[in-house]
């Protein structure tokens, strides 16, 4: 590791798990300067997942990550927005912080509807906490977007009673994240659950008590919450000299280092080049933010260790647990173990006989033995994976 000197100040931008993330893991690897945690809420860096969850259940008010950074001396400081960015120095809502190093981590932000200003959306703790307060026996919430997060706000608000009906543009359940397939074997899950589901439905305007639909459908609407998306959250970035993509996410090379000298990123707002998965990357998921944090954390301790995890993510939703592990694309072959109608089965997609991705619905194992495939790369024997009487580690070809 490459002697730091102890006026080496870094600045991270974002408390969120990420940047908290990277902070701790700077000084477990024996960084000896300044750590300035920086974030634009007012609250401590907390988890994010368990807000569609526990926190609308009412089981949590908070999820605040277990790290005290007075201990490992670090200066966290809350309620402070990021402005604007040239070399050395951070520009902030209140005023200019200088860094030596400095680590962009502030996340990515919801997509609104337009014209939807009444419409809820869900990031933040706050937003949580709210939305719980409304989430009564017998409001008619209308959710739009039937993704993962309009999935969980959905089994929960009918757990708590609520008349729950999700609006979806595209044909089936997380268009243009899984296949229609896919999403279509989801499809019975709404129904189980007692939800009313609409694909192809588009949204034309929302009103004080109603949802209008594309199609002149109204849909009463006590309560309407919106879960179309993400956007990295870098518009602070403009003209600062930090390369974005065409989203606005932060290009990064295989140390996550920006175009920017002395300015690396990690998390949500990142697009990393993956030599394992022959591309660029944009994730959004907690294993992601966790996993980057730390890479980032090592990039500047002058390890070399190329960033290029299998992505990994999870939903719960109408009392299953939905994981998925790796990444497919076009022209893969899609291979089922089990049939959508089983309480529980599994989906992979191969190219070439070698696995590059599975989702697994209650098959805990399946996704635990899938993910050291993948790390290997490995081939499988089509009619052996095929069999979900047969364990995965032992569907090797050859």
């Amino acid at each position: 590791m490459a002697e730091q000197r102890n006026t080496d100040q870094v600045v991270v931008v974002g408390a969120g798990l990420a940047g908290a993330q990277c902070a701790r893991a700077l000084r477990a690897g024996g960084w000896q300067g300044g750590i300035t945690l920086l974030g634009d809420e007012p609250h401590a860096p907390y988890d994010r997942p368990p807000l569609s969850k526990d926190v609308l259940l009412g089981k949590a008010d908070a999820t605040t990550l277990d790290i005290d950074y007075r201990h490992l001396g670090v200066e966290l400081v809350t309620g402070r927005r990021a402005t604007g960015l040239e070399p050395g120095v951070l520009h902030t809502d209140a005023g200019e912080l200088p860094y030596g190093s400095l680590v962009i981590a502030t996340g990515a932000a919801p997509v609104a509807l337009p014209g939807a200003d009444r419409a809820h959306l869900l990031r933040t703790v706050d937003d949580a906490l709210a939305l719980r307060a409304l989430l009564r026996p017998g409001a008619r919430v209308v959710l739009v977007g039937a993704g993962w997060i309009g999935a969980e706000t959905a089994t929960v608000a009918r757990g708590l009673g609520c008349e729950v009906t999700v609006v979806e543009a595209g044909p089936a359940p997380v268009p243009g994240v899984l296949p229609a397939e896919l999403g279509g074997a989801m499809t019975a899950w709404y129904r189980e659950a007692g939800v009313d589901l609409r694909c192809g439905a588009r949204v034309a305007s929302v009103g004080p008590h109603e949802v209008l639909l594309a199609d002149g459908t109204r849909l009463a609407a006590d309560e309407v919450v919106v879960g179309i998306g993400v956007r990295p959250a870098t518009g602070w970035l403009a003209g600062a000299g930090v390369e974005l993509d065409a989203a606005g996410a932060v290009l990064v090379d295989e140390r996550l280092r920006t175009s920017l000298p002395g300015v690396l990123a990690a998390g949500d707002c990142v697009s990393y080049p993956s030599a394992r998965w022959g591309g660029r990357l944009s994730v959004q998921h907690w294993d992601h933010a966790l996993q980057s944090g730390a890479a980032a954390a090592a990039s500047l301790l002058g390890l070399d260790t190329p960033y290029d995890p299998v992505p990994y993510f999870w939903s719960e939703q109408f009392g299953r647990m939905v994981q998925y592990a790796g990444r497919h694309g076009d022209g893969d072959d899609l291979l089922w173990r089990g049939a959508p109608g089983d309480p529980a089965w599994t989906v992979l997609w191969t190219r070439g006989g070698q696995l590059r991705a599975l989702l697994t619905v209650d098959r805990p194992r399946d996704l635990a033995q899938g993910r050291r495939l993948l790390e290997r790369g490995a081939v499988l024997d089509p009619a052996l994976a095929a069999d979900p009487d047969v364990q995965l580690k032992a569907a090797l070809a050859g």
